[in-house]
């Protein structure tokens, strides 16, 4: 069974990674998945959302974005910016990226192509 860092588009998927991973989150996947819940306009999918939330909480312990994660961060957004990419429009996914790079873990994503301009700097992996 293969380690990886379940990315907040994995998260909300209907389509969970099934049993050929170990998963793992970022703190930072539980912030998008707080304000995705809290900016839900309609009741029924804000408790849709609220329900997921609670059992995702409820499974992982996320990794923390600590200083490691911090520093990694700050470099993954530096190479997007020296690539021409606008790092602040991706802040959370470089935030997960990151996350991933200091636990030595690949990050499992339905978004590949919001990381492909550091591609060579994080292993990504295509959920299926």
């Amino acid at each position: 069974m293969r380690r990886v860092l379940l990315d907040t588009s994995i998260l909300i998927s209907a389509d969970a990674p099934g049993d050929l991973v170990e998963g793992a989150i970022s703190a930072a996947s539980l912030a998008e998945l707080h304000f995705g819940t809290l900016i839900a306009g309609d009741p029924e999918e804000r408790g849709r959302r609220a329900l997921r939330l609670g059992v995702v909480e409820a499974t992982f312990d996320p990794l923390p974005v600590d200083a490691p994660v911090a520093r990694e961060w700050g470099r993954l957004a530096s190479a997007v910016a020296s690539r021409g990419g606008k790092p602040r429009r991706r802040a959370i996914d470089l935030a997960i990226a990151a996350t991933a790079n200091v636990h030595g873990i690949p990050l499992l994503t339905v978004d590949v192509a919001d990381l492909a301009i550091i591609d060579d700097l994080v292993e990504v992996l295509a959920a299926a």
